[in-house]
């Protein structure tokens, strides 16, 4: 059984795959909170002022409950998907949270993605990577890009909370074309954080894929950190990626 939060058909906002036609399956759940981001929403229930990550609903299922539909048959999300595909389109399909690895071993997630694997779509899951993946038990997710979000201390996350390196050890070794992506804001750049954490990080693997995008859950503060990470990965020789989704709608559901 799992819990689906939304499910639209959009494009790739950020990340390896940025302007790919995309099917984005968000589930609900998450081991962290990432209350350091400062994304704020409204709950539904009480008015009170919530504050997270940029995907408050998916993570807060004691506010958003209305939103979180069990699925209990695959046949139920490969048919939710399925709808969403437009003619003469063959979109990815990105599975995203909350944290979408708490059910890759249920049963309605597994038959989901063998299902689209044999369609042939390009599959990603995109994780904070803190959860390790049984691979050798597993082996259909060997097929799977993880777009790996390892949380810095901008999160406001605990070191031993937000970096699992067996787990993403896991991935790099068993998976063709994963990669990480970090949010990194102006202030974790200049105190020279950003530069130590992800290198703590990436140190053990030769040339790793590494994005570095803005902080930011609209426009305005996307634009505010822009420059210096952008900077920064010049210096790095990292690969800068903007927000696309948050430049043109901000945070709204379902983009």
């Amino acid at each position: 059984m799992i819990y689906l939060v939304e499910s639209f058909y959009s494009f790739q906002g950020e990340g390896k795959y940025a302007g790919t036609p995309s099917i984005f399956i968000r589930l609900g759940g998450c081991n962290l909170k990432c209350e350091g981001f400062q994304s704020t929403a409204i709950s539904p229930i009480d008015g009170k002022k919530l504050k997270g990550c940029d995907s408050i609903r998916a993570v807060n299922r004691k506010h958003f409950s209305f939103l979180w539909e069990k699925i209990t048959s695959p046949s139920a999300l490969i048919a939710k998907i399925e709808n969403l595909i437009p003619k003469n389109c063959k979109p990815d399909i990105v599975v995203t949270g909350g944290e979408p690895l708490l059910y890759y071993k249920e049963r309605e997630l597994i038959e989901t993605l063998k299902y689209f694997l044999t369609k042939k779509h390009k599959i990603t899951i995109e994780t904070n990577a803190t959860i390790f993946v049984n691979f050798k038990k597993y082996p259909l997710y060997k097929d799977i890009v993880f777009a790996m979000s390892v949380k810095l201390s901008n999160s406001g996350e605990s070191y031993e909370k937000r970096v699992n390196k067996k787990a993403i050890d896991s991935i790099i070794k068993n998976t063709k074309d994963s990669f990480f992506k970090f949010v990194l804001d102006k202030e974790l750049i200049s105190s020279k954080k950003a530069e130590r954490e992800i290198e703590d990080i990436i140190i053990s693997y030769n040339n790793p894929t590494v994005f570095c995008m803005p902080m930011g859950s609209n426009a305005k503060e996307v634009e505010k950190n822009a420059p210096a990470v952008a900077e920064f990965c010049i210096k790095k020789c990292y690969f800068y990626m903007d927000r696309l989704h948050i430049r043109l709608w901000n945070n709204e559901e379902k983009r």
